[in-house]
């Protein structure tokens, strides 16, 4: 260790990280090694949903971490089973398995269509991001990411994100599943019109395959709803939903929710995770969801969202979004987002050239809001 000289010495270079280094938060707020105060409108990219250091968490963590941490999934634990109950009754009604991550998830709901439908091919869409590894990135149509690692899983075909006819007419008898995010996040925030999710669930229910929502990154109250299927913009109920992220409100954890037809369909041994349904991250999960399912709590997120959304548009800026899963079009937003972190005191991110994403903590306030508008405003020159 003696020859480490900075703290990138250590880490391989698979992050272009600023040069900060955060020590402290608390709620939307930040700090770094060197005392400075930020505002947090990244989350943990959509994950530190209740905010940083919330004290149901820490309440949650502190007191399960004196019982019992990990027994493996040869046995129950009590954090588990009572997480699997809330996450199937206000969901899709059938089973769930717990991963440690949004990619993990995906995995999951991937090998679950090809035990519903042997060797059946996916549908995915154009600017879709699905997670890094092998099965989840072969479903994720980016060639800057796929590339490098090919050749990939075969069997996918890609269709435009705004073509319900495309869709339709790509989703046949040899179809395992169509594989979609409500939101498009890492592909620039961009929401899905109810035509085409309407038309990809006619399709599943015509052929026989699965429709799974990816909401690794919009569940858990980012929108304004528990999941994002139920928010009245979507209105379309699929067989599986992927979680992580925001589940765990900044602790890993990750699901596969499924509905009650597909609860058999994986058969013991087919698929397993060491730390899925930890007894930690279980317990964190049902202190999130202690918070966020609750319908006061879904309006204020609401609320928020329309008055970020609101002050962002009154600064001439074309929004994106639902909820609190935000962004705005911007030429050379990384840049922008380089000048927001150290002339503001802004935390932010680019998912493109041109896209600004804002998912702040659920928890943010109106005057937090107003202060990172007010910052925002200053940067663009208003």
């Amino acid at each position: 260790m003696s020859g480490i000289s900075s703290p990138a010495a250590a880490l391989l270079p698979t992050y272009r990280r600023f040069d900060v280094t955060f020590v402290r938060g608390s709620g939307a707020r930040l700090w770094d090694s060197d005392g400075n105060e930020y505002i947090d409108l990244l989350a943990g990219i959509a994950t530190v949903q209740l905010g940083h250091c919330h004290p149901a968490i820490v309440a949650a963590l502190e007191r399960q971490a004196r019982s019992l941490w990990h027994v493996s999934n040869f046995f129950y634990n009590q954090p588990m089973v009572e997480l699997a109950e809330r996450l199937v009754t206000r969901s899709l009604g059938g089973g769930v398995f717990f991963t440690n991550s949004g990619a993990e998830a995906i995995e999951c709901a991937l090998k679950l269509a090809r035990r519903h439908r042997p060797r059946g091919e996916f549908v995915v869409l154009e600017g879709g991001f699905h997670g890094r590894t092998f099965g989840a990135l072969s479903a994720t149509p980016q060639p800057s990411k796929q590339e490098p690692f090919a050749p990939l899983v075969p069997g996918v075909r890609v269709v435009p994100r705004d073509d319900p006819e495309r869709l339709a007419a790509s989703v046949d008898e040899r179809c395992a599943a169509v594989l979609v995010e409500p939101i498009q996040g890492e592909g620039g925030v961009h929401p899905l019109t109810r035509e085409l999710l309407a038309a990809a669930r006619a399709a599943c229910d015509r052929s026989g395959a699965l429709l799974v929502f990816d909401e690794v990154q919009c569940g858990i109250g980012r929108t304004g709803s528990l999941f994002a299927y139920q928010h009245e913009d979507v209105a379309v109920t699929p067989d599986v939903v992927c979680l992580a992220k925001g589940l765990g409100g900044g602790f890993p954890i990750g699901a596969c929710v499924v509905t009650p037809a597909l609860r058999e369909t994986l058969r013991p041994g087919d698929h397993g995770s060491t730390f899925g349904g930890n007894a930690l991250a279980c317990a964190v999960a049902n202190a999130v969801l202690d918070v966020v399912d609750d319908h006061a709590f879904l309006a204020r997120v609401r609320a928020r969202g329309e008055r970020l959304r609101r002050g962002l548009a009154e600064l001439g800026l074309h929004v994106r979004g639902r909820g609190l899963m935000l962004a705005f079009a911007l030429d050379d937003a990384p840049a922008f987002v380089e000048r927001a972190l150290h002339e503001a005191r802004l935390v932010l991110n680019a998912t493109g050239p041109d896209t600004v994403r804002l998912v702040p903590p659920l928890v943010i306030e109106d005057e937090e809001i107003d202060s990172a508008l007010a910052r925002i405003a200053s940067l663009l020159g208003c």
